[in-house]
């Protein structure tokens, strides 16, 4: 029988390594199993990026994270804070992410989020864009009639008068 370091039974949401006496994860690892991001690949580049700071220092997706670090996280306009209280590397529930995180992002990021969310083209007010198909014939309907008796000039049988 071979030694199978591979097996994937016996999993648990804490990972394996500890540092210092207490759990830790890889940052990229937190970052998607705490869902902050859709893929691991996505926090990785975000990572890569500079977009992730830990305790206010920009780090690689390989940083170990621990139980009371922040998290900063860059999703422009507004920069999300997280205090971990959970380092885990295995996906959980959203119902299980407040025993993982602590959101601490200031009320001023949320704020600016909303006045973004206001003054972008998100919401932008139907009829201030290029016209549908359905607008333009809406339009020629309107215009076309208006114009009647102004296109049976009959240019052949007109006369100058000199």
């Amino acid at each position: 029988m071979s030694n199978n370091n591979h097996s994937k039974g016996n999993q648990s949401p804490l990972p394996s390594g500890t540092e210092g006496g207490g759990p830790v994860a890889r940052l990229d690892k937190w970052l998607w199993s705490a869902r902050i991001f859709k893929t691991r690949t996505i926090a990785a580049d975000a990572c890569k990026n500079g977009r992730v700071a830990v305790n206010g220092v920009n780090v690689k997706p390989s940083r170990m994270v621990k139980a009371n670090d922040v998290v900063s996280v860059r999703k422009p306009p507004v920069t999300f804070s997280f205090r971990i209280i959970k380092p885990i590397e295995m996906r959980v529930g959203a119902k299980l992410l407040p025993d993982i995180y602590e959101n601490v992002t200031p009320q001023d990021q949320y704020d600016l989020l909303e006045m973004n969310r206001i003054s972008g083209f998100v919401d932008r007010a139907r009829g201030t864009g290029r016209p549908t198909k359905k607008d333009r014939r809406q339009m020629d309907a309107f215009v076309v009639p208006s114009l009647e008796g102004y296109g049976d000039f009959d240019f052949e049988n007109w006369e100058e008068d000199e």
